[in-house]
């Protein structure tokens, strides 16, 4: 027995049983709402994957020793690893992968200065901050660090999604993600500890910090409401997001990388 909800369809509609819980384990049993949400959070995560892999790609012949170019290149590879798992649970619904992947152009990148939309960019589902070029090793660092500690909150809300096959490759992914972003702080600590790379430290977290905090979304989200009650999401856009700013700077500031 589990301490799921059991759908008895002569006495709980759908909407009741993922509310108190229930999980849909298959596209066989998914109504059309369900899966058009279901399918737009699945591309946003693999088009974010795609994407920062593809931006962060450079960063292996930025690094300064061998220990960092390992770092990187491990980063570049599992972003992809972890699109392509939730990509085959699209295929599942009929996308196909291969073309997918030749959707977009991932390493696409707008101008630094750019005020880019929070909004999805027409088919391309990645996060907005993916939309901003890295200049350099020390910029690397930070977005990989602010970036990855944001993944590691959203994960673990998305982890519990009522769609049980995502959720599952979700907590498989979640270590990982937890990983690069303890590599990324690995290479802040570093970065911390010369004087000669502060400034350009602190102008980096400066400008990727609110960036980094529009992928939480709108504080108030009639999108978010739809997907709790479906069970696609459990916590708010502005709870996960107080949540991820106490946790980063909290960090920051342990490194004086705070103004």
């Amino acid at each position: 027995m589990t301490n799921e909800a059991v759908l008895d369809n002569d006495t709980m509609s759908l909407a009741d049983y993922l509310a108190r819980g229930g999980k849909l384990t298959s596209p066989n049993n998914v109504p059309p709402r369900y899966r058009a949400e279901l399918l737009r959070l699945m591309s946003s995560f693999v088009d974010s994957e795609l994407a920062g892999s593809a931006g962060f790609a450079d960063a292996i012949n930025w690094a300064p020793g061998l220990k960092e170019r390992i770092a990187a290149s491990r980063i570049t590879l599992e972003k992809v690893d972890h699109a392509e798992q939730v990509l085959d649970l699209m295929s599942d619904f009929g996308t196909d992968k291969a073309l997918y992947n030749k959707a977009h152009s991932w390493s696409a990148r707008q101008s630094r200065g750019a005020q880019v939309d929070a909004k999805r960019q027409g088919g391309d589902m990645r996060l907005s901050v993916f939309h901003y070029p890295l200049q350099g090793w020390t910029d690397a660092v930070v977005m990989n660090f602010l970036m990855g500690l944001a993944t590691v909150h959203q994960l673990k809300d998305l982890s519990q999604t009522s769609y049980q096959p995502l959720g599952e490759v979700f907590r498989k992914i979640l270590p990982r993600e937890q990983r690069h972003m303890e590599l990324g702080l690995e290479g802040l600590q570093v970065l911390a500890a010369g004087e000669s790379m502060r400034e350009e430290a602190l102008s980096s977290v400066a400008y990727w910090l609110p960036k980094v905090s529009e992928t939480f979304g709108p504080a108030k989200s009639e999108r978010f409401d739809r997907l709790k009650q479906m069970g696609l999401r459990q916590t708010d856009n502005e709870t996960l997001r107080a949540a991820w700013q106490a946790d980063a700077d909290k960090r920051l500031n342990e490194l004086k990388l705070t103004k």
